[in-house]
């Protein structure tokens, strides 16, 4: 048990230098497929591919079904008393955090922005957030 943690990865932070990551190397990790994300948002076979050849590159147990349920029971299984993850954008992680802090607190360590852009963008297509989110990427462009 390394300070009774585990990680939660998600996939909005597959890096091996993630916050969570590397807050606690060594602690044990786990990431969970989505049915339900899988099943409502139709996810091409592409991104699928590409998703997984991701985590093969992290420390961690691949699941699959409900997140909230997978990762209660990983945790339980590794006797930890929280859990660190990576804050998410997404309104369907604040769901599933908040239904695994039922049982156990999270913690959501912050991600360093891609860009430094504070406006709008559309989430939907990751075509359509680059096309606004490249000029900015890795300080290319400041803000105007």
């Amino acid at each position: 048990m390394n300070d009774s943690v585990i990680i939660w990865v998600h996939g909005d932070c597959l890096s091996p230098y993630g916050p969570a990551l590397m807050a606690h190397p060594g602690a044990p990790a786990i990431f969970v497929w989505d049915d339900e994300l899988l099943r409502r948002s139709r996810i091409s076979l592409k991104r699928i591919v590409f998703l997984y050849e991701c985590l093969l590159e992290l420390p961690v147990e691949i699941r699959r079904g409900d997140v909230a349920a997978e990762v209660l029971a990983f945790a339980r299984a590794h006797g930890a008393r929280r859990i660190i993850t990576t804050q998410s954008p997404a309104p369907r992680f604040d769901a599933i955090r908040a239904q695994i802090e039922d049982e156990l607190p999270v913690e959501a360590l912050p991600v360093a922005p891609l860009v430094d852009y504070d406006g709008p963008f559309d989430l939907k297509r990751f075509s359509r957030y680059w096309s606004v989110a490249e000029p900015y990427a890795m300080g290319q462009r400041p803000l105007l």
